[in-house]
């Protein structure tokens, strides 16, 4: 059997292949660029960045649990003028080797999405922005943007008009029905979802008797969540006609299958890059080894390929 073809559309992007690392985990990838090339990748989604530096909320602000962290980091950020200024212009290379670029853009009111989502668009140092709409709405009584529908749909149509690249809006998890808030995202005008983000979780010392975490709740990553965002992925890519990128505890070359059957056209490799800094890299060979096993040529060929009797 021949090489298999790697390569997938999603929606208006083309990907040499349908790995991504996530915003979370990845910063602005000059500490995993020591342990390898980056543009192997299909992509990588930087830090997210807001309307002004952020210094993040105040530690302990990471914890370990069963199959998983918890994490409170609260968007610390060097802001969108330095990341445009100093950060981004140093990846550019990969976007020349064909490794995509994703802004990733935070914030606490509709004016904070707009303001920074066009001047990531229009700095020309984006292949695309990805909206995280996980953030509280402070100036909306505290409700998180993901989490109402009509919110969802409003932050999106406004962030639309200014975006002259592809637009990714990055799903919640702590909603009744995910379905609901993905279609509010499409019709806001998103070309691509993904799912999903952080489950809000908390961890307690019972020495102490104190929350570990100085926020006290926090949000849980890794494979801990990775049933959730199976389950979740395949319910909005029956409902939703618009390309996923899956995301949620993978860390393996076959978890990274699963997703794809389940209906995602790409994944994203989030806490696995703090366990193994190889762990992308690592996945993409694991996942083509699953597929020439799978005697299958195209990558493309299993997405949404689940089978139910």
């Amino acid at each position: 059997m021949n090489k298999v073809n790697l390569q997938v559309q999603l929606g208006p992007l083309k990907l040499k292949n349908p790995i991504l690392t996530m915003s979370g985990t990845f910063g602005f990838g000059r500490e995993l660029a020591k342990f390898y090339d980056l543009s192997v990748l299909g992509g990588i989604v930087v830090k997210p960045v807001t309307p002004k530096p952020r210094p993040g909320n105040p530690p302990p602000r990471i914890a370990e649990t069963a199959g998983g962290i918890l994490n409170a980091i609260g968007i610390q950020n060097p802001g969108v003028d330095a990341a445009i200024a100093e950060e981004l212009p140093a990846l550019q290379y990969l976007r020349r080797q064909g490794t995509l670029v994703v802004g990733s853009v935070s914030g606490h009111s509709f004016a904070d999405y707009t303001f920074v989502t066009k001047k990531l668009s229009d700095s020309g140092l984006v292949d695309a922005i990805e909206l995280n709409i996980s953030c509280p709405n402070l100036k909306g009584g505290g409700l998180a943007f993901g989490t109402d529908p009509d919110t969802v749909k409003e932050v999106v149509s406004r962030v639309r008009a200014v975006c002259g690249v592809p637009l990714i809006v990055k799903l919640s998890p702590n909603v009744t029905d995910i379905t609901k808030i993905a279609l509010s995202a499409a019709a806001g005008g998103a070309d691509i979802l993904s799912l999903i983000n952080t489950l809000t979780g908390m961890a307690i010392d019972a020495r102490t008797r104190r929350p570990i975490l100085k926020n006290i709740t926090g949000g849980l990553s890794g494979p801990a969540v990775k049933p959730v965002a199976l389950r979740m992925v395949y319910e909005v890519a029956r409902k939703v006609d618009l390309p996923l990128i899956g995301i949620g505890g993978i860390i393996s070359g076959t978890d990274a299958a699963e997703f794809l059957l389940a209906g995602a056209s790409a994944v994203g490799v989030g806490t696995a890059n703090l366990l193994d800094p190889l762990a992308a890299p690592r996945i993409l060979a694991e996942l083509e080894e699953y597929l020439v096993q799978q005697q299958v040529e195209s990558v493309e060929e299993i997405v949404g390929g689940l089978i139910i009797d």
